[in-house]
């Protein structure tokens, strides 16, 4: 058995179905699962609707019951439910087999400990690569029992408890799954909400007909747009492939970007604990930190990555972080990330201001900002020494890549773990200010890539 061990990612597994990832690759995955996971007990399993899933997770059950470990087999889920079932039902971890939203293709893997705790490369994924690559697996004199479960009636309920659902007022909105796992949980929420909903793509498709479920990419988000306007509706939300991001939409059809959400939920937390520390990515609006302050709560800056947040989080008796890329994070969700429960806290949001989402999206947009961009570069290490050099006169912070901070502004640049990218974040006071700091990074790094 070859295996490439370039699949072991920085928070999850990510590969190419068949020479990649197949069952007996992760049927060795399962196994060192198993024998590393610092707790006893069952360990949830479930998956997304790609055409291969199934079988990879049947490998993964094998696999994991074969060193010992009982499996509660939960079906096909969204990948926030993995670490709602091993923190809700107390069990020694979770794994979903899942890709996201990267092409049919591929498929993956992301993982969980006891109460819904990150794996990832500093927290257990690359010792379990080890094990794999090892092959030296514990000798067990014992099977473990497969046990089927449904969690989504819990999960539904569990969702809504983040608001109060009695206040809720009526709205239209439309809802793209991408033909990906919303498209399966989201209608159990619907008969418990006062919403008229347009399903968009709810078919279970790994094949993407229609469009990469990736919402960050504001280009696949034209359909649900020309919806909205052409139905009026009050708002619209896209989901991923896996369910665990969405994104909103404003009636106009503007995207909410996900530093506008961050601020709106960390202003709905703050309600709820004032005083509380909030968390955001250094990549994220400086919305954020603003609306915290203003609030009288304390905004705690980290790196970008789940495995960061979740443990600062944790740390420090967080109630809410949030990443620009739009993964949320909530202490009542065993501080684990959820698309749905954001979702559905946004629309609560807008449901019971008597607002349009887009006047709200305008209480929470301070700067003039810039979408994520990538530039191919060979070598990121020097292209970011060139422009930190140019802008010497910036506060320098080398958290994750550089972040550097003007009067005016501020970028942020950081090198991508498995490309040659580098990933380019900026905010400034205006429009005029932002495109001048923006073009003078793309030449510094045009004439070093």
């Amino acid at each position: 058995m070859k295996i490439n061990p370039g699949i072991f990612k920085a928070y999850d597994i990510r590969g190419e179905v068949g020479p990649e990832l197949n069952a007996e690759i992760v049927l060795n995955i399962g196994k060192a699962l198993a024998d590393w996971l610092p707790d006893d007990g069952p360990v949830a399993v479930g998956r997304d609707m790609r055409p291969d899933s199934k079988e990879l997770a049947d490998a993964m059950i094998n696999g994991l019951v074969s060193q010992g470990r009982d499996v509660w087999d939960i079906g096909q889920v969204t990948s926030d439910m993995i670490y709602f079932a091993a923190g809700k039902y107390g069990l020694a971890g979770g794994a979903v087999i899942t890709a996201s939203h990267n092409p049919g293709a591929y498929n993956g893997i992301k993982f969980c400990g006891s109460n819904a705790k990150a794996i990832g490369d500093d927290s257990g994924l690359f010792e379990i690569r080890d094990i794999v690559l090892s092959q030296k697996f514990k000798k067990t004199g014992s099977t473990g029992e497969i046990i089927q479960k449904d969690i989504t009636e819990d999960w539904i309920a569990h969702v809504l408890s983040f608001i109060d659902v009695e206040k809720l007022k009526p709205l239209k909105i439309a809802v793209d799954a991408g033909n990906g796992m919303a498209g399966k949980i989201f209608p159990e929420l619907e008969p418990y909400v006062p919403f008229e909903v347009t399903e968009m793509y709810f078919e279970l498709d790994g094949s993407f007909p229609n469009h990469e479920a990736n919402p960050l990419k504001f280009e696949t988000l034209k359909d649900i747009i020309a919806v909205i306007k052409s139905k009026k509706l009050d708002a619209g939300i896209a989901f991923d492939g896996d369910g665990d991001r969405a994104f909103l939409i404003d009636e106009k059809g503007t995207v909410i970007t996900g530093g506008v959400l961050s601020a709106m939920l960390a202003d709905y937390f703050l309600d709820k604990f004032p005083g509380s520390k909030i968390i955001y990515d250094i990549r994220n609006s400086r919305t954020v930190p603003d609306v915290i302050k203003s609030k009288g709560g304390k905004p705690i800056c980290t790196r970008v990555g789940h495995a960061p947040i979740k443990k600062a989080m944790r740390e420090q008796d967080v109630p809410f972080g949030g990443e620009a890329s739009g993964h949320f994070y909530f202490r009542d969700n065993y501080y684990a990330d959820s698309g749905m429960i954001a979702a559905v806290i946004a629309l609560y949001i807008l449901s019971v201001s008597g607002k349009k989402l887009s006047e709200i999206k305008e209480e929470y947009t301070h700067y003039a900002a810039m979408p994520e961009t990538n530039f191919i570069v060979e070598d990121k290490e020097r292209a970011m020494q060139k422009v930190a050099e140019h802008f010497k006169d910036a506060e320098l912070n080398k958290m994750d890549g550089i972040t550097l901070t003007f009067k005016d502004g501020w970028l942020n640049l950081r090198p991508s773990n498995t490309e040659p990218l580098l990933r380019l974040n900026a905010e400034a006071d205006t429009q005029a200010k932002l495109d001048k700091y923006v073009s003078e990074v793309q030449k510094i790094i045009k004439t070093t890539s």
